[in-house]
């Protein structure tokens, strides 16, 4: 009944924030947003940098004005996708339940991620500073461009992903990120820090697309086989939460972690095996054009 039960609500828990919200059993003010500077101001910095690099860009494009406008517009989708998950409500309400908390890595992950590597926004963000700084830059970024580009390689992409989704699912670092912010924002900064080497690997023109394919199906298992436990378990995982009591919906300690579960095994899960999938028809397509070339 807890599963079933948690799988009926989900779409109720994404689409709608509870009235209240409770902290160890007791009624509190309802969610509201986070306006820590250490959120706002790089979300705030990095959206006035790409847009200054971007009218400078824009200005000197030509019959690239059309692709440089994708670009922007992928980012700003990205960026805001990332700007809700980390300042609205949705923030504060993951301390309250674990399945939100999932739904606020969800979007990180499987989202904001994805969007801001196709909007391809470093060379744009490089144009918001004088050439002088731009050319400091270039050097600084040719050091580190070994270490970089081993960071994006598929397969030590992909190992890094799956064990920053395991590791921080492990009980007692996920109650010490629950108590403590630092930790909590180290936490944050690990699953998109991951998932943009992640995807940036996917989407490589140097990435062979088989290689991407099976990374893809890879996670889609990795993601999908913590997801199953959390929604199979039989008691609850997290003390922190447990100790709270009833989460929002009424739902008990352990249908929230059911539910949380199913939101990391279902959709997530269908995201990558979704990319792989067209990976694998590309793929196909080519074989298929070949074939008749020949």
């Amino acid at each position: 009944m807890g599963v079933t039960r948690s799988f009926c609500i989900a779409v109720a828990l994404v689409a709608a924030m509870p009235a209240r919200a409770h902290d160890l059993g007791v009624a509190t003010q309802a969610p509201g947003w986070t306006w820590d500077v250490w959120i706002t101001g790089p979300l705030g910095l990095s959206l006035a940098l790409f847009l200054a690099g971007w009218v400078r860009l824009r200005r000197r494009s030509g019959p690239g004005a059309a692709q440089l406008s994708r670009r922007a517009l992928l980012f700003v989708i990205g960026w805001a996708v990332l700007a809700f998950a980390l300042v609205s409500p949705l923030h504060q309400l993951g301390e309250r339940s674990f399945a939100a908390h999932m739904f606020e890595h969800e979007l990180l992950m499987l989202a904001a991620a994805p969007l801001l590597v196709l909007a391809r926004p470093l060379a744009i963000l490089l144009w918001a500073f004088p050439a002088s700084a731009r050319r400091g830059l270039g050097s600084a970024g040719g050091a580190v461009l070994p270490a970089w580009r081993a960071a994006i390689a598929p397969v030590p992409a992909t190992l890094l992903q799956a064990a920053a989704l395991w590791l921080w699912h492990a009980p007692s670092l996920f109650d010490r990120a629950l108590a403590n912010e630092t930790w909590h924002a180290v936490q944050h900064l690990s699953f998109l820090v991951s998932a943009l080497l992640f995807w940036t690997a996917m989407f490589a023109r140097t990435t062979p697309r088989g290689t991407a394919a099976l990374c893809l199906f890879a996670t889609s298992l990795v993601s999908g086989a913590l997801g199953a436990l959390m929604a199979f378990a039989m008691s609850p995982w997290y003390a922190r939460y447990a100790a709270m009591g009833m989460a929002p919906f009424g739902l008990s300690p352990l249908e929230d972690q059911q539910l949380a579960g199913l939101l990391m095994w279902v959709p997530g899960g269908m995201v990558h095996a979704g990319a792989a999938l067209i990976v694998v028809h590309a793929l196909l397509g080519r074989s298929h054009e070949a074939s008749h070339a020949v």
